[in-house]
């Protein structure tokens, strides 16, 4: 096809609906232009094809034999596009949401919560895929990623779900008997921490705790680290939205706070990618998360 023999599209859909309105306010007002907008790419077109197309009959227009023929062609060919588009847009709306998350996020605040969605959402499915890797959204097809951070990250739209407070904890038998109320009353006991999340190690270190000094011991994923917590094997650090709950069951223990402004759980989306299903779904993170 080539493109340099076929006119703007955007004057096309003008004499278009120009054409089967006979009006050109109509039709102004169906494409939310102005009526001189209207007018201007009519003009346009038959100053191309140096032809009449619509001329002016009482207070409205008529289309002249020549415009008809070209009005039934592109209203053909707009339905078709039209036809094109809903097909897609319905296999969109009936494809389940596509969600990366952190597995740490996942096991201790997502699906703790996500019963309460699934119950009052039926209609909404998910695909719920927890990795440790910073997804592309675009090239993997997700409508929606949690991620920890400042929210900063380029070609995306983010919003705080979760704040950025750090929490140190452990199990409650690892420090019963001990008079606990900073980092330093803790320095001795064992510590457990995720080796590819060594940035919380730096936070304890900005409060003055040497980690050379420190009996630690990394494993590979935050969820062996939590279960080696609740386990009573040692202290760690954890964003707070991560253990609140068990700190409410009493399952850990709150040895200190951690503030750290800017840093949390982000949702993530596509600025040009907002179904339907996707705002029922962060509209309810908004809720459990406030």
């Amino acid at each position: 096809m080539d493109w340099t023999r076929i006119p703007s599209l955007a004057a096309l859909r003008a004499f278009e609906a120009a054409a089967r309105c006979q009006s050109f306010t109509k039709a102004a007002r169906e494409l939310n232009v102005t009526h001189a907008a209207i007018a201007h790419h009519v003009r346009s077109l038959e100053a191309e094809f140096s032809e009449s197309l619509i001329v002016r009959q009482g207070r409205g227009v008529a289309v002249t034999p020549t415009g008809l023929q070209l009005a039934e062609k592109l209203q053909s060919g707009f339905m078709i596009i039209a036809d094109g588009v809903e097909n897609l847009r319905s296999l969109s709306e009936g494809r389940p949401l596509n969600i990366a998350v952190t597995p740490a996020f996942a096991a201790n605040w997502l699906m703790p919560r996500i019963g309460e969605f699934w119950a009052k959402h039926p209609e909404v499915s998910l695909n719920i895929n927890p990795s440790t890797s910073l997804v592309d959204m675009r090239k993997g097809g997700f409508d929606l990623a949690i991620r920890y951070g400042s929210g900063d990250w380029p070609g995306v739209r983010s919003e705080l779900l979760t704040d950025g407070d750090f929490w140190v904890v452990s199990h409650p038998e690892l420090i019963k008997g001990r008079t606990v109320t900073c980092l330093p009353d803790v320095v001795d006991l064992p510590w457990v921490m995720e080796s590819q999340m060594m940035e919380r190690k730096g936070i304890i270190e900005r409060e003055d705790i040497d980690f050379k000094q420190v009996n630690l011991t990394l494993l590979h994923t935050n969820g062996l680290v939590l279960s080696a917590v609740a386990a009573g094997l040692g202290i760690t650090v954890q964003p707070k939205s991560l253990v609140e709950r068990q700190i409410e069951a009493g399952e850990l223990t709150r040895i200190c706070k951690l503030n750290q402004q800017g840093l949390g759980y982000y949702m993530v989306v596509l600025p040009d990618r907002q179904p339907k299903k996707l705002r029922v779904f962060q509209n309810w993170l908004r809720s459990r998360a406030s």
